[in-house]
């Protein structure tokens, strides 16, 4: 009888974990919560302080489709409520100078044919007026400091080129779609497709509504894909002052770009700056008489600094004010008695909101900005109210990110919203580690995160994921990552660290792989996987990369000198850089600054550094995964290694997502689509036995 109580006791208490077990496995995140995840962005502090609105971003499963609506808070967290709701994609809330109203981009017309609109809310009365009719979308809206005018930026069309005469078809005939003739370099752009003809410019329409009037002129880009910034008001409102390259050769250098007066009455055109390299986003003080920007003095390098800088209303005494501080100054605001400057600013993959005097003194205000769906950049934003307030977004590894309020005379900050805390209750996210490591190339220092699976026993040995970032001038941080999340509830430790050339580390850093890459970023990596190893719970015959765009590339380049992974998967990879720069939307970018010179000009430099160098010593089965419409790192590119695989006889699969640019994450479903191609290659062959020999490194 105690032997079959005992019996009992013991099926009882195996029924009881097998429970648990289960439990706990449905916590974790799945897929489908990519419809489930929320994203707050953009936040708008009022003029007075009190309130702020920020656009609140979701995906709808019915329609497979991203949306976004408007959102208000209190300051104290109070009357969290939406301002517009459907699925629509409202856009770039501004509020007026009086605090009582905002504009807003929306689609919400959805009459086929008419492009995004802009929208007026009246605060007290939650009224809203469509004010413009416009064939084109615009972008980039500002009101003017009296509240009559509203600033935008849209795509002035011209005619297309045309060489030929066609004969006119017979009466009821159907001929096919005609010819297009190209006679631009930028003619494609990632996530646009193939460009309209024309040319866009700066406009303003009167706040009630009424017929815009065009500023700016010339066969230059003031806005669009290109380099060019939104455009800002002076004061007097006699003015809108913007970057913008209005040089003969802008296609050619795109980069060099020069900050713009144009005169509201008549058009005028003053170019305050003009040496070589960027100068953008500018910002004139509140008191009118500077005006701060962002940039550097090209040196054609792969990676400068981006610096702030002062000059005086007029153009004169340009200098800059960060240099004691070796990180780029992202988003900048003036302080309201125009005595200093807020900005963003990443070190060591983590983004903060700092204030700089004039004199270059800087303090730090907020540490962990951003509001993201990757650790790869921060997508951080801020604005700062007339009497100090300011709200931010703020981002942590286990929370994408919520909207955060407090003020510059205070280091404490209030968190006002909790948009995915019912989601995230009910999911058991995987614990991330910071980690410092020695690169064995050169001892330098490397940082990188880890993320474990949920419920990880270090006794386990598991199996190991190189996520590789892309830019390759870009870091990961101590940020939420949702595809990386879902690969640790798979089962997978995910590494990914900031290899050289990543920033928020300073210039040096950054620029080790000038003309060098992809180079010795690979010691650097593989540095990174013996670090893990050596903690005890991976297991070494189970280790898989992956990484996209620039991380794609160094996937083939680890894969080309070392056999240790099981699997990859390369991501939009650059293979070729002979043909990318004939094929990328970026191709000048590329001669200019990752290389000496044009390919033809430089043959050998470029065939050493294409993955296609490499090849013959792949044995690793690689999946290549790419959008078909991506012009970023062409879909050609992405064949040419699958066709270079397949003739070698190495185990490999091309993956093709329609109608996806850049990043695969246009269409929610494509995105599911593009993790678990990632995952399930990695779950095939995690569940071969182990065959492989011991690893070498090429």
């Amino acid at each position: 009888m105690r032997n079959l109580i005992s019996k009992t006791l013991v099926a009882v208490c195996l029924l009881l974990i097998c429970s648990i077990s289960a439990l706990a496995q449905s916590n974790k995140l799945t897929i489908n919560d990519i419809f489930n995840l929320e994203l707050a962005v953009d936040p708008q502090i009022s003029p007075d302080g009190r309130r702020i609105i920020y656009v609140r971003q979701f995906a709808e499963i019915m329609t497979d489709k991203r949306y976004s609506n408007l959102w208000i808070v209190n300051f104290d967290g109070t009357d969290h409520r939406p301002l517009t709701t459907g699925n629509f994609n409202d856009t770039s809330p501004r509020w007026s100078p009086d605090g009582t109203q905002i504009i807003y981009l929306s689609n919400r017309d959805q009459t086929p044919g008419i492009p995004t609109q802009i929208y007026r809310y009246w605060m007290n009365s939650g009224q809203t007026a469509k004010i413009t009719n416009l064939t084109q979308a615009p972008s980039g809206i500002a009101w003017s400091p009296d509240g009559k005018f509203i600033s935008f930026t849209m795509l002035v069309p011209d005619a297309p080129p045309s060489i030929v005469k066609m004969p006119a078809p017979p009466e009821g005939a159907k001929w096919a779609e005609p010819a297009k003739v190209i006679d631009k370099l930028v003619y494609r752009f990632n996530g646009l497709g193939y460009l309209k003809t024309g040319y866009n410019h700066l406009f303003v329409v009167p706040s009630e509504g009424g017929t815009p009037r065009q500023i700016s002129n010339g066969k230059f880009q003031h806005g669009g894909p290109f380099l060019a910034s939104e455009a800002v008001w002076s004061p007097d409102g006699k003015s809108l002052i913007m970057s913008v390259n209005r040089n003969d050769d802008y296609e050619r250098n795109a980069r060099d770009t020069d900050v713009y007066e144009f005169a509201i009455a008549d058009g005028a055109v003053k170019r305050l700056t003009s040496r070589k390299g960027p100068d953008g986003n500018p910002q004139v003080s509140p008191d009118g008489k500077l005006i701060a920007y962002l940039g550097f003095e090209d040196k054609y390098q792969g990676y400068q600094v981006t610096q702030l800088h002062l000059m005086n209303r007029d153009g004169s005494n340009q200098h800059v004010i960060s240099s004691k501080w070796d990180r780029d100054i992202g988003v900048m605001r003036w302080a309201n008695d125009s005595n200093g400057l807020y900005f963003s600013s990443s070190d060591q993959g983590n983004t903060s909101l700092y204030f700089i005097s004039l004199d270059g003194n800087m303090k730090r205000l907020v540490n962990n900005v951003g509001s993201t769906t990757s650790a790869y950049g921060s997508g951080g934003a801020f604005t700062v109210a007339r009497n100090g307030a300011f709200a931010i977004t703020q981002t942590r590894p286990n929370n994408p990110g919520d909207i955060v309020a407090g003020n510059v005379s205070d280091a404490k900050v209030k968190v006002l919203t909790a948009i995915n805390e019912d989601l995230f209750a009910n999911r058991k996210l995987g614990e991330v580690e910071e980690i410092w490591y020695t690169s064995s190339k050169d001892n330098r220092k490397i940082q990188g995160w880890i993320i474990k699976p949920p419920g990880f026993d270090p006794s386990k040995k598991y199996p190991l994921i190189l996520e590789i970032h892309g830019g390759p001038f870009a870091d990961y941080g101590d940020r939420f990552d949702l595809e990386k999340q879902l690969m640790a509830a798979s089962g997978y430790v995910v590494l990914y660290t900031n290899p050289r050339g990543s920033t928020s580390y300073g210039g040096e850093f950054g620029n080790l792989i000038h003309h060098a890459y992809p180079g010795d970023d690979f010691y650097d990596l593989n540095s990174g996987v013996d670090a893990l190893v050596a903690k005890g719970y991976i297991d070494p015959n189970q280790l898989y990369v992956t990484g996209g765009s620039g991380g794609g590339v160094l996937t083939c380049w680890m894969i080309g000198r070392t056999t240790r992974f099981r699997a990859a998967v390369t991501v939009y990879p650059v293979i070729n850089w002979y043909s990318f720069v004939l094929t990328s939307d970026i191709g000048n970018w590329t001669v200019n600054h990752w290389f000496p010179g044009f390919p033809w000009d430089h043959v050998e430099h470029y065939e050493k550094r294409s993955l296609l160098s490499v090849v013959k010593n792949v044995t690793t089965p690689t999946m290549v995964l790419c959008g078909e419409e991506d012009w970023r790192t062409p879909m050609s590119d992405s064949e040419q290694y699958y066709q270079a695989l397949q003739l070698r006889g190495i185990e490999s699969v091309l993956v093709r997502v329609p109608n996806e640019p850049h990043g695969i994450q246009v269409r929610p479903s494509h995105h599911m689509s593009k993790i678990l191609h990632i995952i399930g290659w990695f779950d095939k062959y995690q569940k071969k036995p182990d065959t492989t020999q011991s690893a070498t490194t090429k």
